[in-house]
């Protein structure tokens, strides 16, 4: 049986939808965070899906699988590498859940920082679309955000009023 773990794989700038497609047409389990937003022009608004973590793509794959596929797609440059080990850095599942879970339901924007933040009050959404995320508190500007940690990544974070949330203990 395959080992499979999700990576984070290095892209060139703008070839990010052509390399998804690609890995899709192999069989390859990936995901590209995209969020779909309004663009305006002079003369027209225009719906459109942008990728959110600019030049990276996930995949769920064995090893042999991920050297492959550094091999075989000349878009893909590299793998996230964990310091502390100095091997190809692994994404939890339930990490990799959370976030695809707040991009699929989230009514508000997705912003996402590589910031290294303090770690907040745990708490889970009880209101609206996002029912059922478990993330951490964070005020910025006065505003409530939800943050899912990605480890070695950072945190994606959506704003949400204050009473759809809940404080839970760890």
């Amino acid at each position: 049986m395959k080992n499979n773990h999700w990576y984070a794989m290095y892209v060139k700038m703008h070839h990010e939808k052509k390399t998804a497609e690609k890995l899709y047409n192999m069989g390859i389990k990936n995901f590209l965070p995209l969020q779909e937003r309004v663009k305006q022009w002079s003369d027209r608004k225009k719906k459109v899906k942008e990728v959110i973590i600019p030049m990276m793509i996930f995949i769920n794959t064995d090893e042999k699988t991920r050297i492959e596929i550094l091999k075989s797609i000349p878009s893909i440059n590299g793998t996230m590498i964990d310091r502390a080990t100095h091997k190809p850095a692994i994404i939890r599942d339930e990490e990799m859940e959370r976030f695809m879970f707040m991009l699929d339901y989230s009514e508000n924007a997705v912003r996402f920082t590589s910031e290294p933040l303090k770690p907040g009050e745990k708490v889970e959404v009880i209101k609206g679309p996002l029912c059922g995320l478990k993330g951490e508190l964070i005020d910025i500007e006065g505003k409530s955000q939800v943050s899912v940690r990605l480890n070695m990544l950072g945190c994606a974070m959506v704003e949400m009023p204050a009473g759809y949330l809940k404080k839970i203990e760890n």
